[in-house]
């Protein structure tokens, strides 16, 4: 009767560790808090093939964002990431090398996050739109370790997300148009609008081709914006943690 049992338990943490919504190993932000708002959130850049292009077109249809950056990206890029923060968007830590954080000692986390942080300022104010400091797990893997390192590290929270249309790959931009269609911005109560997962750039490349996923935007953006969603940084989401 233990292994059952015991297999039952690891499979929970596992769990836990994986679903973007799981609050087991600590509190996390997963929607904005606002009927009628959407935070639009991208991962693994800068990208020098996609990211000035996207920052045109957020910026035509007065949509901010959040970007959560790669260290070793940023140091490739930093003018890419200066015009991040010129534009009004917030800057996030991604790390420095896009590991799982789930089996990492805690001195490995730390040491990811800190030069990560080191890339974002040796881009001469790149965080300056951001109040506060955000944290986007790669692979939104973390376990009981990271709550500690992350509340040392002085990052105000980690930031899961609610809606994701897994567009890192690349594919048909039909597939993240259908996919991002199920957006929850116009929702009632405590959980207002959606935290989108989306990238501008993709972990395992640099200088990823991510004209499908500017081609699904290019058809959501205006229609998001016609239909009065209020697009929002993590700076401005209200969800308690």
């Amino acid at each position: 009767m233990a292994l059952p049992a015991v297999g039952a338990v690891a499979g929970i943490a596992t769990l836990g560790a994986r679903y973007h919504l799981s609050q087991i190993y600590g509190p996390t932000l997963r929607y904005t808090g606002q009927a009628g708002t959407m935070a639009l959130t991208f991962d693994d850049g800068p990208n020098p093939a996609a990211t000035l292009t996207l920052l045109d077109l957020l910026e035509k249809h007065g949509a901010r964002a959040t970007f959560f950056v790669i260290g070793n990206y940023v140091s490739r890029a930093p003018e890419i990431v200066r015009e991040i923060a010129a534009r009004g968007h917030v800057v996030g830590n991604h790390t420095e090398n896009h590991p799982s954080l789930l089996w990492l000692p805690p001195g490995r986390i730390a040491q990811e996050l800190r030069r990560c942080d080191e890339a974002i300022a040796a881009a001469s104010a790149a965080g300056a739109n951001s109040a506060r400091r955000w944290l986007r797990p790669p692979y939104g893997s973390r376990g009981p370790q990271l709550e500690h390192v992350r509340r040392a590290a002085g990052i105000d929270a980690v930031v899961m997300w609610s809606l994701t249309c897994f567009d890192w790959n690349p594919q048909p931009k039909e597939k993240l148009i259908a996919r991002l269609g199920r957006a929850r911005w116009n929702l009632s109560g405590k959980c207002g609008g959606d935290i989108v997962l989306l990238h501008d750039g993709w972990s395992k490349q640099w200088a990823a081709n991510k004209d499908y996923l500017i081609g699904a935007l290019e058809h959501w953006l205006p229609r998001w914006a016609d239909a009065g969603v209020k697009f929002v940084t993590v700076d401005q989401i209200t969800t308690k943690l």
